[in-house]
C-alpha cells in the first residue's frame, strides 16, 4: 500500500484546496491559454494555424505516453516530488515557450510542455487524492477538486486575452511563467503528502504487489471494458469540442450564438459532475455515468432534428453537457474501487494512453466523416452512437 508521511491536517481541506489552485493554474497556462496564442504565434512564425496546433496535439500525446511511467513513479513514491519537478519543468517549459523562433522549436517546447502535464494535471492529482483521502470521502474530494478546476478557462482565456493585448505575446507568456511557478512549485512541495522511506526489503515487495495489481488489472475483462468505454466516450466529447460551433453555424445560426451555447458545455459540466456525485450516493457511478452517456447520445441524436431552432440547440447542447465533465470524476472513482490503491497510479497510467489517443484522433476522423458525406448530420450521429455504446459498455462492466 502507498505509504505517506501522517500529516492529517494536510489530508484534508488544505491538500484539496492546494490541488484545486494548482490544476486550475496548470490547466489555464499549459492548455487553454494556447487558442489565445494561436493566431499571433502562426503570424510570427509564418506558419498555418493547422501547423501551430499541431504543437497542442503533439503536447497531449507526449503526456498520455509519459503517463504510464509517471504513473509508475506515483505509485513507488508519492507524488511531492514528481508535482514539484514537474512544476518546476512546466514553468521553464512555458519561458522557452516565448523566446520561440521556428515551428521545430514550437514543437520541441511541446514536447516539454506534455511531460510536465503529465507530471502536474489531473491524473497525478488524483493519484495523491485516493492514495490519501478515505473512501468514503474520495468522491467529494474528487469533486472538490474538478469543480475548482472547471473554471480555469473562464479565468485564464479572458486573462492571457488581456495579457496578449498589453504586451505581446511573447511577454504575456513571461507573465503566465511566472503564474505557473509562482502558484504551483510551493503548493506541491508543501501540501502534497511526502512518501515515507521504505527500506529495500519493503521497496521490493511494495513493487511486486505493485505489478501483480497491474498485471491483474490487464487480464482483466472489467478493464478492457472501461477502457473501451471511456475511449468512445472521450472520442464523442473532443468531437463535439472542436466542430459544434461550426455545426451549429452550418444550421443557420450567427456565429455569436453558436460560441455562447457551445460555451454552456463548460458551465453544464460543473453541473454533472455535482449531480452525478450526488446521485452516486444512492446508486453505483458506474449506474449514475452509462445514464448520463445516454442522455449525451439522445442529445446529440436529435440535434439534427432540433437544431435549426435556438431553443432545440440550446437544449441538446445543455444534456450533452451534463456529460461534459462526467467522466472525469467517475474514471478514478471506478478505478479505486475497482482496484488496491497500491497500483491506482500504474493502472490509471494505462487507461488513459487510449482515451488520449482517441481525443486526440476524434475530431480528425469526424473532420474526414463530414468530407465523406457532405454534412455534419451523420458527425452528430456517430457522435451518439459512440456515446450510447459508452453507456451499454459500462452497464456490461462486472
Amino acid at each position: 500500500m502507498l505509504r505517506l508521511t501522517a500529516r492529517p491536517r494536510l489530508r484534508g481541506w488544505p491538500l484539496l484546496a492546494a490541488l484545486g489552485a494548482t490544476q486550475t493554474v496548470g490547466y489555464g497556462v499549459l492548455y487553454y491559454a494556447f487558442a489565445v496564442y494561436l493566431t499571433p504565434m502562426a503570424g510570427d512564425l509564418h506558419a498555418s494555424t493547422a501547423t501551430v496546433t499541431g504543437a497542442l496535439t503533439l503536447a497531449v500525446l507526449v503526456a498520455a505516453i509519459a503517463a504510464v511511467p509517471v504513473g509508475r513513479w506515483l505509485d513507488r513514491r508519492g507524488g511531492r516530488a514528481m508535482m514539484t519537478s514537474g512544476s518546476v519543468l512546466g514553468t521553464f517549459a512555458v519561458l522557452a515557450w516565448s523566446r520561440v523562433d521556428s515551428v521545430v522549436e514550437l514543437y520541441a517546447v511541446f514536447s516539454v510542455i506534455g511531460v510536465a502535464s503529465a507530471m502536474v494535471l489531473y491524473e497525478p492529482a488524483f493519484a495523491v487524492v485516493i492514495a490519501t483521502v478515505a473512501p468514503a470521502r474520495r468522491a467529494d474530494a474528487l469533486l472538490t477538486v474538478t469543480i475548482v478546476a472547471g473554471f480555469a478557462s473562464s479565468i485564464f482565456l479572458p486573462l492571457t486575452g488581456g495579457l496578449v493585448e498589453a504586451f505581446g505575446w511573447r511577454d504575456s507568456l513571461l507573465i503566465l511563467a511566472a503564474i505557473l511557478g509562482t502558484v504551483t512549485i510551493p503548493l506541491h512541495a508543501i501540501a502534497v503528502p511526502l512518501h515515507r522511506g521504505h527500506t529495500s526489503t519493503d521497496r521490493a515487495s511494495d513493487d511486486g504487489v505493485r505489478r501483480s495489481i497491474v498485471r491483474a488489472a490487464l487480464r482483466d475483462r472489467g478493464f478492457w471494458l472501461l477502457v473501451a468505454t471511456f475511449v468512445a466516450q472521450g472520442a464523442a466529447t473532443a468531437t463535439v469540442a472542436v466542430h459544434l460551433v461550426a455545426y451549429l453555424v452550418d444550421l443557420g445560426h450567427p456565429v455569436a450564438f453558436a460560441a455562447a451555447v457551445t460555451g454552456l458545455l463548460g458551465v453544464m459540466s460543473v453541473t454533472g459532475r455535482l449531480a452525478t456525485t450526488g446521485l452516486g450516493r444512492r446508486w453505483s457511478t458506474a449506474s449514475v455515468t452509462a445514464v448520463v452517456f445516454a442522455v449525451q447520445a439522445a442529445a446529440m441524436g436529435t440535434l439534427p432534428l432540433l437544431g435549426n431552432s435556438r431553443a432545440g440547440a440550446a437544449a441538446c447542447v445543455t444534456l450533452f453537457g451534463l456529460g461534459f465533465g462526467v467522466a472525469t470524476i467517475a474514471r478514478p472513482a471506478l478505478l479505486a474501487d475497482r482496484y488496491p490503491t497500491t497500483g491506482y497510479a500504474s493502472v490509471a497510467g494505462a487507461l488513459m494512453l487510449p482515451i488520449t489517443i482517441a481525443k486526440a484522433s476524434g475530431p480528425l476522423a469526424a473532420a474526414a466523416l463530414y468530407a465523406a458525406t457532405g454534412g455534419y448530420p451523420a458527425v452528430m450521429l456517430a457522435v451518439a452512437a459512440l456515446c450510447l455504446t459508452a453507456a451499454g459498455l459500462l452497464r456490461l462492466t462486472p
